[in-house]
């Protein structure tokens, strides 16, 4: 049994290249791991140094010079990045403020809604109601000193993200003027014959580009245009719901459910079950079945070819891993490994052309 299982395993690894792939995997994996809170500033900015490579590309082929291509695109990074910094954050700060000094009362309107449906439905008591309300009670009561003793215990976090935010331009700026030289100086640590590394990368830069660079334009276009279709129906907390509802295509299937609760709740408790509620109820569906219908199939197409399984399990592994971060690079993620497991050298398909042969 031992002879048959090493064999096996001479040639599974038998070549170079395929240990060093392993090591890859496992030292990347090791890496994000246990540093990967320390390396966020630079795992950012080569994610957005990736997505500024497309613009640099496209002008390239309109035959820009490289270090012109590259300056629009740096000055396109910096309009965005200090754009998001100075007008959308504030303005999305202020309506989380008011939402939590809001709470008590949005809670009583809640409560006094809620009251409504012992008299609809028989599973449902006045007690046990206002057993849930006592408790939302309860937590909003110490909701103010825990407030409180967070915003303490993450001081030195402030300072490490306003250090991030210095870092994060400079970065991005050296990862797309030194790309080649980059990749150059990672390159010599490799095999000279490295044909599985070559597939996978080219496999990986065409559908994680794809996917990365379409999911950020996905984000803002459904940002923009549920913020611009709340504040028309002048919804409260227009710009906080419209960035939740932006940033929830980036968990599939998942996060469209869950951000539809606070969107409705919201609504519901401004304007009752009224006209102005129904009329948000169709806005924001037709806003969802256009991000689905049409907006994802334009922009991906194709791009990255999982099963829905596959997704979810990706989202909740990466998600439970490494948090937000996990969550967004799920896919991309999942990507890699199904690109890996393609290309990795097949015993069997190997015994099977030495018995044809």
């Amino acid at each position: 049994m031992w002879g048959t299982v090493r064999k096996w395993f001479d040639r599974l690894f038998a070549e170079e290249e395929t240990v060093v792939l392993l090591l890859l995997v496992v030292g990347t994996v090791l890496l994000l791991f246990f540093v990967g809170h320390v390396l966020v500033p630079v795992i950012s900015s080569v994610v957005l140094a990736f997505m500024m490579q497309g613009v640099t590309a496209r002008l390239a082929r309109l035959g820009m010079p490289n270090w012109a291509s590259i300056s629009i695109a740096y000055l396109l990074f910096l309009s965005l990045f200090f754009g998001v910094l100075i007008l959308l954050l504030p303005m999305v700060w202020q309506q989380l403020v008011n939402l939590i000094q809001e709470l008590p009362v949005l809670l009583r309107k809640l409560q006094q809604a809620l009251l409504v449906l012992p008299e609809r439905s028989e599973y449902i008591t006045e007690t046990q109601i206002r057993s849930w309300m006592g408790m939302a009670n309860n937590e909003l009561a110490g909701l103010g000193q825990r407030a409180v003793s967070f915003s303490l215990a993450q001081l030195p976090n402030v300072l490490g993200l306003m250090i991030n935010i210095v870092l994060i331009p400079i970065l991005v700026f050296f990862f797309l003027k030194d790309k080649q030289q980059i990749l150059g100086w990672l390159g010599e640590f490799l095999p000279h014959r490295r044909p599985l590394l070559t597939t996978i990368w080219l496999e990986m830069n065409d559908q994680v580009a794809n996917y990365v660079r379409g999911k950020a334009v996905e984000i803002v276009i459904v940002g923009v245009v549920s913020y611009i279709s709340f504040a028309i129906i002048d919804l409260d907390y227009a710009a906080l719901l419209a960035l939740s509802v932006g940033l929830s295509v980036v968990i599939p299937y998942i996060g469209a459910m869950v951000v539809t609760v606070p969107v409705l709740l919201v609504g519901y408790l401004q304007w009752g079950g009224g006209s102005e509620f129904i009329t948000l109820f169709i806005v924001y569906s037709v806003i969802q079945g256009l991000d689905g219908n049409v907006l994802v199939p334009l922009l991906f197409s194709e791009a990255v070819n999982l099963h829905p399984v596959a997704i979810i399990v990706a989202v909740l592994v990466f998600g439970g891993l490494w948090g937000v971060w996990g969550v967004f690079f799920a896919i991309p993620l999942a990507t890699l490994i199904k690109a890996v497991l393609s290309a990795w050298p097949k015993p069997h398909a190997e015994l099977s052309q030495e018995e044809a042969s």
